[in-house]
């Protein structure tokens, strides 16, 4: 560190997480004085419980979904589509695994399959037909719920037979070193992402692309190609928390699978520091931000606050984190705490 380097608790202080994680801070003291259990831990045979973990177990979709917006929002796009992704993942393994015989991985593979076509399909009609992101993404949202119920012939597919529902019931409901298998989930595949955007040129890309793609195309980096990836990423991740939510009701409700998380999983990505223009991203913002939300929805359904109106706080919460995240405002508020 130089002379001219701002000493490290500066740099944490204007970083992307710091906001986040104060007003993660902050719903947490204010659980730890109203609501003391919220913290409670139990052991039940060998299996954690508490509201802690149904934090991070509830989460779980939220943040593999953020996980793969983040990088989509870095390229300056949007996909409104992860929520029909879930609907056709869910739909395509009850399917096979009520009308076929084929093997568990199969259908497994299947499923991620078509939430990579899907994805893929938003890539191209972004990358190479120019249309905006959010129009795009739009046409897979409305169609794709759809095309899940056409797969499922308008019905819910309930998974009630002992031979094949064990396997796919420990995804969504299994435990893995006493936590929930979700939470192995979705910290592998963070851990994944975060290691190939860091220590490798992926992220340098995404973030060139995302900034200026005319530029980035004039040094020789494939703008559509990184475009088309992180939309497939993105399905992806669609695609496996597709698999964790029917799994946890044992069907494939596609009506009902993944209404709104789209929007959940952009705010978790807004709220944690990445800029819906593109370039700079933070992975680690967008898990802090999916973990606040969801702390904030449990925090209010711990005191009986009904499911219509818990949004309205949840927006609140947002405005205010983006708010001091914005250098023009915290400067306009200071200065006038100061006068």
């Amino acid at each position: 560190m130089t002379t001219h380097d701002p000493p490290w608790y500066r740099r944490f202080v204007d970083s992307t997480i710091f906001w986040p994680l104060m007003a993660l801070a902050a719903l947490l003291i204010f659980n730890a004085f109203s609501s003391p259990s919220f913290f409670d831990i139990q052991v039940r045979d060998g299996h954690l419980y508490g509201s802690l973990v149904d934090v991070l177990n509830r989460g779980s979709i939220g943040i593999i979904l953020a996980v793969g917006m983040t990088l989509v929002i870095a390229t300056g796009g949007v996909d409104l589509s992860v929520g029909s992704i879930m609907a056709i993942s869910g739909a395509v393994a009850a399917l096979l695994l009520t009308e076929t015989s084929q093997p568990f991985p199969v259908v497994i593979v299947a499923a991620l399959s078509a939430s990579l076509i899907a994805g893929a399909i938003n890539g191209v009609l972004v990358s190479i037909v120019g249309i905006q992101p959010i129009v795009a993404t739009l046409i897979l949202m409305v169609s794709g719920r759809g095309i899940a119920r056409y797969i499922t012939g308008e019905k819910v597919i309930a998974l009630v037979d002992d031979q094949f529902s064990p396997a796919f019931d420990f995804i969504g409901n299994g435990h893995f070193l006493g936590l929930p298998f979700t939470v192995t989930l979705f910290v592998l595949l963070f851990l994944a992402t975060l290691l190939i955007v860091r220590r490798t040129a992926v992220g340098l890309f995404i973030e060139a692309v995302g900034a200026n793609p005319n530029a980035s195309r004039a040094v020789g980096i494939h703008a559509h190609g990184v475009k088309i990836a992180v939309y497939m990423f993105s399905g992806l991740c669609a695609g496996i928390a597709g698999l964790i939510d029917a799994s946890n009701i044992n069907a494939a409700d596609t009506v009902n699978a993944g209404v709104f998380t789209e929007l959940d999983a952009i705010f978790a990505v807004v709220v944690g520091g990445t800029a819906l223009s593109g370039g700079r991203f933070s992975l680690t913002g967008s898990l802090i931000g999916a973990i606040l939300l969801q702390t904030l929805l449990t925090t209010m359904y711990t005191f009986g606050v009904a499911p219509d109106v818990a949004p309205v706080p949840k927006a609140a919460v947002i405005l205010f984190v983006c708010l001091l995240q914005s250098d023009v405002f915290r400067r306009m508020v200071f200065r006038r705490a100061k006068a």
